[in-house]
């Protein structure tokens, strides 16, 4: 009888800042989520786009994930190591025929396209060729009419027409940088994962991402989007909207807050509780049935910094 594969779920963060409180629920919860299965907790550091790393940022975003007691397996994974493998992959793609270079401009298509799900639909313009005096800028890959549908643990029933809400997206840019829907395929295949957990502002890239691993024969692993935390102007916390960088003298009162956005009702003598105490309680009683179902919410302890 074969045996079942080990849940592995993994943190990929970019090192363009500190961690602050909505990364912190992302990965509470993806830790959780892979523990409570007795699986495997891997981190990766998205840095493929290099200009937007903040020095030091891969250091710094490790070194709080330990004060505040993650324990991960294995090495971590650093994309802007792992050029072969995307390369690698981009080939098969265009093996079969589904990639075609694209010469335009970002100008020219926010002048010719529509909005879609996620930003400007890519009208096609290059899909047949590349028009007389253009050279190849980016790559893109053919999307399809075929709708991706899948099911998300928190947000249920996600669907999308590729060619209509999309276009056809880049996987190769125009700076010569792998385009993130490709590398994280790429690594969440490579490096076995089974459950991915994170923040719902992804839950829009997951067809893309469905789409290429079928392309390329990869496994889909299981998805669970969590609400993103904003700001009290509604903006997703993030370096660009000046959150508020964690600080591990805050440590158990962060993670009993990141419970209680998740809603798993945390007892309020946790607060006093160590790390430890507060990760064995977690543990116990993670239940993912209670996240609510939104893409979004706000949180109370985190404006902008002026």
């Amino acid at each position: 009888m074969a045996q079942t594969p080990k849940a592995r779920g993994r943190f990929a963060p970019s090192p363009t800042g500190p961690l602050h409180i909505g990364s912190l629920i992302a990965a509470v919860a993806s830790y959780l989520d892979a523990r409570s299965r007795q699986g495997e907790w891997l981190v990766r550091i998205e840095d493929l786009d290099l200009p937007r790393q903040m020095p030091g940022g891969a250091g710094l975003i490790l070194r709080t994930l330990e004060e505040y007691g993650f324990e991960w397996d294995g090495e971590v994974v650093y994309q802007s190591q792992r050029d072969a493998y995307y390369q690698d992959a981009l080939q098969q793609l265009a093996s079969r025929g589904l990639l075609y270079p694209c010469g335009c401009s970002r100008k020219e298509i926010a002048d010719s396209a529509v909005h879609g799900t996620d930003g400007l639909v890519y009208p096609g313009t290059c899909r047949h060729g590349l028009a007389p005096g253009k050279s190849a800028r980016a790559w893109r890959i053919k999307a399809d009419d075929r709708p991706i549908s899948f099911h998300d643990a928190v947000q249920g029933k996600i669907s999308q027409v590729l060619s209509r809400d999309i276009g056809d997206f880049v996987l190769k840019r125009a700076d010569g940088l792998f385009a993130y829907q490709l590398a994280v395929v790429v690594d969440d295949e490579m490096q076995g994962i089974t459950h991915v957990v994170r923040g719902a502002d992804l839950l829009d890239s997951t067809p893309r991402q469905i789409f290429l691993q079928r392309a390329l024969g990869f496994a889909t692993p299981a998805y669970l989007h969590v609400p993103v935390a904003t700001n009290a102007a509604g903006e997703k916390l993030s370096k660009q909207t000046l959150a508020q960088a964690l600080d591990s003298l805050n440590k158990t009162e962060d993670l009993w807050q990141v419970l209680t956005f998740l809603q798993q009702s945390p007892p309020d003598e946790l607060r006093r509780d160590s790390c430890a105490g507060i990760w064995r309680w977690a543990m116990q009683h993670w239940q993912p049935s209670r996240i609510p179902r939104r893409r979004a919410i706000p949180t109370q302890n985190q404006q902008p910094q002026h």
